[in-house]
């Protein structure tokens, strides 16, 4: 956001902060959403790379196309075992998980 965006909506009232404190999350909390959102983007990424549709990636991981929709927007109900399991099914290797943990 820009700055002039900024105060103005300051003037306005507005309180401008990081979702970490709009929610009052801890910062562990805080790192385990960002933790999980990396790997379901890279879930989706590699999904896509690969050509396969929600469906056929449902069906590899033996799930269905609305658990994978839900994988790749790192759905609350979703376990972080499901995610990695479903990354490990389509090939990923520790390695790259690490990358995308860490990028």
């Amino acid at each position: 956001m820009n700055k002039q965006k900024r105060k103005s909506l300051e003037r306005k009232g507005w309180k401008l902060g990081s979702a970490e404190e709009f929610l009052g999350l801890s910062k562990e909390e805080s790192a385990y959403i960002e933790l999980k959102m990396k790997l379901s983007a890279n879930l989706k990424k590699l999904r896509s790379e690969k050509k396969l549709t929600q469906i056929e990636l449902a069906k590899v991981i033996k799930s269905s196309q609305s658990r994978v929709a839900k994988l790749e927007t790192g759905d609350p109900s979703v376990s972080l075992d499901l995610i990695i399991r479903s990354l490990l099914a389509l090939g990923t290797s520790n390695k790259d998980i690490a990358r995308a943990i860490s990028s």
